[in-house]
């Protein structure tokens, strides 16, 4: 018989104006991966963090380990054996691997550190998955995957039974993710039962035994993941079939507008390319290739050493992200939720806050009609989902967060519009919106850059794909001609060399 380490039976939970969780029902069973799908806003975290005592339920039945659970918080989550990783690492990055793990718990002796005590248990756990890191390296020196593999030892060290992991691969190169998958299945092969969230639903065939979904904050199903089809729980996600994954358009390029020569800003090398009007420009390559840091300088938030930038025939000197802005050129970062969005401010103010030079009078008073309207416009536009545009923006899902950066800018009539992993983090209806926000500006004539570290996506919507390995552009691909193969081929062409020409 089937050992069960979690039971929920009708639980709920409301916040002001939102029912989040409406009688769900979910269960965990040792030595299982079971992932919770579902939209973002679909009711996933919030059960989770219930689970893990962050939040209180308002109804329901919760059982772990064979008895009922009312009053939790994280410290009796912990000290019942269940750990939460959630998708912002929490760890304090001017401590060490082993003051993180120990964090809270810390031992001591004669009220000094037990230093060489933390440092031997954590390498014994350390051992245990197989991480190579020394127990006294800073965790801020860190790469994220690392820091990841920090978080879990974290959970590990105090023999956690129930592991709940949100998007842990998000930020993961294809060989961390394959590692990262290898201890799933150690931890799985000792008893531990791992809840697995994610939105990259082609990675559940290595790792997940059962799926349930989540849908508007309600339970709809619970499948053995071996007699589903994707497609099947996709619809099972979203209530409705998604025919096209990748809505990519056909369309007319225009002329040349963006000529970018010789460019070297830090590890970025003598990158050269054009770009067109109502063209996706596609950016592929490894974890590290210099993807990011090549926006970065088109959008000026990166210094740039040499090369040039040529818009419409003119030579700009892009000292700053302002300059970029006031000649057409915009950026949605790759982590939104730092650089992208004030997270505490409204849908209306996020809106306002890049458009201040057209709403402001000489005095800098804000014209709130004009405001306003601009909010209503990218609302409509792109169809966020919002009770008002007075919401908070941290209120809202990620991929109406991803909306709220496009809309800011779309509102400025921009010439270039640059995305960088857009997709991160949000679920597949809200990709396919994305998607077709770039179609939609690829009709209108603007010319869209999009870095992706998904190659689907990549061959899907780019109608050509620079690659890059080691801060250089190693290929260029157009659609009718790309292949996964192609591209990884460019991608790990300087691999490994030394130096500069």
């Amino acid at each position: 018989m089937d050992e069960y380490l979690l039971k929920i039976e009708n639980i709920s939970k409301s916040f002001p104006g939102v029912k989040a969780l409406d009688r769900v029902r979910f269960d965990l069973k040792a030595g299982e991966v079971h992932a919770l799908l579902g939209e973002n806003g679909a009711g996933k975290s919030t059960l989770m963090k219930i689970l893990g005592g962050v939040y209180t339920k308002d109804e329901g039945l919760y059982e772990a380990f064979g008895r009922e659970i009312d009053d939790l918080n994280p410290r009796k989550a912990e000290a019942l054996g269940i750990a939460l990783i959630h998708q912002e690492l929490n760890l304090c990055e001017h401590l060490t691997v082993a003051e993180n793990i120990f964090l809270g718990r810390e031992k001591t002796k004669f009220t000094v550190l037990a230093r060489r005590e933390m440092n031997e248990e954590t390498a014994k756990v350390l051992k245990r998955i197989n991480i190579d890191l020394d127990p006294d390296t800073l965790v801020g020196d860190l790469p994220v995957s690392k820091k990841q593999m920090v978080e879990i030892a974290k959970a590990l060290s105090v023999n956690s039974r129930v592991l709940i992991m949100d998007e842990p691969t998000s930020a993961l190169s294809e060989r961390e993710i394959e590692d990262l998958f290898h201890i799933i299945r150690d931890l799985r092969s000792q008893g531990c039962g791992i809840i697995y969230i994610s939105h990259r639903l082609e990675e559940l065939k290595h790792i997940a035994d059962r799926i349930s979904v989540f849908r508007d904050g309600r339970y709809i199903v619970t499948r053995d993941y071996k007699d589903t089809h994707l497609d099947e729980i996709i619809t099972y996600m979203v209530g409705r079939e998604i025919k096209e994954k990748f809505p990519r358009i056909p369309a007319e390029r225009g002329k040349k507008i963006l000529e970018v020569k010789n460019l070297c800003s830090g590890m970025v090398r003598k990158v050269s390319f054009d770009l067109f009007e109502g063209e996706i420009l596609g950016i592929a390559g490894l974890m590290g290739a210099g993807r990011t840091e090549l926006v970065r300088a088109l959008f000026g938030a990166d210094s740039i050493d040499s090369g040039e930038i040529v818009l419409d025939g003119e030579t700009l000197s892009l000292r700053s992200p302002y300059s970029a802005i006031q000649n057409g050129i915009v950026l949605g970062p790759e982590d939104r939720k730092l650089e992208g969005l004030c997270g505490k401010l409204s849908i209306r103010e996020n809106i306002s806050l890049a458009n201040l030079d057209r709403i402001s009078n000489r005095a800098g008073v804000i014209n709130r009609k004009e405001e306003k309207r601009l909010a209503k416009r990218a609302i409509d536009d792109l169809q966020i989902k919002t009770p008002s545009m007075n919401q908070l923006a941290q209120n809202l899902s990620g991929g109406n967060q991803q909306k709220i950066v496009v809309g800011k800018w779309l509102v400025r009539n921009a010439r270039i519009v640059i995305f960088d992993e857009p997709t991160r983090g949000i679920d597949v209806a809200a990709k396919v919106s994305i998607y077709q926000i770039m179609n939609r500006l690829k009709k209108e004539g603007i010319g869209v850059i999009f870095v992706s570290s998904e190659m689907p996506e990549v061959l899907g919507m780019a109608d050509r794909i620079l690659v890059m390995c080691n801060g250089r552009v190693t290929g260029e691909v157009p659609a009718s001609e790309a292949t996964g193969d192609r591209v990884l081929y460019y991608a790990t062409r300087y691999e490994g060399e030394k130096g500069d020409e």
